[in-house]
């Protein structure tokens, strides 16, 4: 059986409820977008993405010592692991790297409580000393993607919408690590087609299919800050090896394309991650079938208001 259960995403879901916003889906008609499709507007999440999730899994399923959590991020996944470990009582640390450091969002993370800590090398060079103040300390990791805790707490998003959307077919999903889609694929089984969405320089899950799990990503472009993991986690990729079988990689271009068209049709704000998913229907990457219910999660609004005004 694949990690985690639905067991345990259901176990996960009871667990973080008191913590967490049952955040609402928007249904647009065929006239916005060219097929009808609902928006699961994750971006309206208590730190602004589902990262929260999975920090809050991870916290309440685990004895947090004296030395408190330590995390390392480009910024989403920070801010959660601030915002769980301040609301538990706990104090954090965020190692970010600094080649794909947002000012809004280590703004994000230190108001949330956070103690940021600039790392001036390779995201997995990050990852790599982040681990090594875990040991030093005493403090918990909190892995971004690559934990039971974390992708049954991500896996709640999945239960989430399967009850607000009856009858889904498909669900366009952008990938940085692959907690996110690990833990919906992991929800969703055989019952939903899962899409992977990423960019030219983001792309870890569509390398891995490829190339296997022994890759190293160098992040770069407008998505690099929400997505930008090194590989994708061994638990998301035997989830994605069995599971997911389409894999889209979209240009930089159409990510702006998509986050200018989400403005002028809903008047809503995405962060880059958010609007790739989105771009792999404005750009015609993905064509639903002429019944096809599908959905695309807007997962992150962590950034600049007019931030695809730029591309």
């Amino acid at each position: 059986m694949l990690t985690p259960s639905p067991a345990a995403i259901k176990a996960a879901a009871d667990r973080i409820a008191p913590h967490i916003r049952r955040t609402p889906v928007m249904a647009l008609p065929p006239e916005v977008f060219g097929h009808p499709v609902h928006f699961k507007l994750e971006h309206l999440q208590v730190t602004g993405s589902f990262k929260v999730r999975g920090a809050f899994n991870n916290l309440l399923s685990r004895e947090v010592p004296p030395g408190g959590v330590v995390a390392a991020s480009g910024g989403n996944h920070g801010a959660a692991v601030a915002h769980a470990a301040t609301k538990l009582g706990h104090k954090s640390v965020i190692f970010v790297p600094k080649s794909i450091a947002k000012e809004e969002k280590l703004r994000r993370m230190r108001d949330f409580g956070g103690e940021v800590v600039l790392h001036e090398g390779t995201v997995a060079e990050c990852m790599a000393d982040y681990e090594t103040h875990a040991t030093e300390t005493g403090a918990i990791s909190v892995h971004p993607y690559d934990t039971e805790w974390t992708l049954a707490g991500q896996g709640t998003l999945a239960r989430e919408m399967e009850a607000q959307i009856e009858g889904l077919d498909t669900v366009l999903v952008a990938v940085g690590g692959g907690g996110l889609i690990g833990g919906i694929a992991a929800w969703f089984g055989d019952r939903v087609n899962v899409v992977s969405v990423e960019t030219e320089g983001t792309n870890t899950l569509n390398r891995s299919l490829a190339e296997g799990p022994d890759i190293a990503v160098q992040a770069t472009g407008v998505s690099a800050g929400s997505l930008g993991g090194p590989a994708l986690g061994k638990l998301p990729y035997e989830i994605a090896t069995s599971r997911i079988g389409t894999a889209l990689v979209l240009t930089d271009a159409d990510v702006y394309d998509a986050g200018k068209r989400l403005w002028e049709e809903t008047r809503m704000v995405v962060e880059p991650g958010g609007a790739t998913a989105l771009a792999a229907l404005t750009s015609g990457a993905y064509t639903p079938e002429k019944d096809e219910r599908v959905a695309v999660l807007l997962c992150g609004g962590n950034a600049e208001p007019d931030w695809f005004l730029k591309g």
